[in-house]
């Protein structure tokens, strides 16, 4: 075996980037099925107060685990379509 055959720290670092940047935009290409508050907070635009009524006006309905809540993102697509 040659030591030209063998992968440098350099050669691993790169792959390392590679490999993160395609897992990443695999991720974004996938749809989660559930959201968190940060989350839906950006992605309707929305205060902490604001999504809190709509949740005591019950048009969204998140599960609770451990004092965090989880939408649905179905749910917040129904909402978004009966605007």
């Amino acid at each position: 075996m040659n030591f030209e055959d063998l992968a440098t720290k350099q050669d691993l670092q790169e792959l390392k980037v590679i490999l993160l940047q395609a897992l990443e935009k695999q991720e974004s290409n996938e749809k989660k099925e559930w959201l968190r508050t940060k989350d839906v907070k950006k992605m309707l635009h929305l205060s902490d107060g604001s999504l809190a009524n709509l949740r005591v006006k019950k048009l969204l309905n998140p599960s609770k685990i451990e004092g965090v809540y989880y939408y649905k993102l179905s749910e917040i697509e129904a909402l978004l379509e009966n605007k």
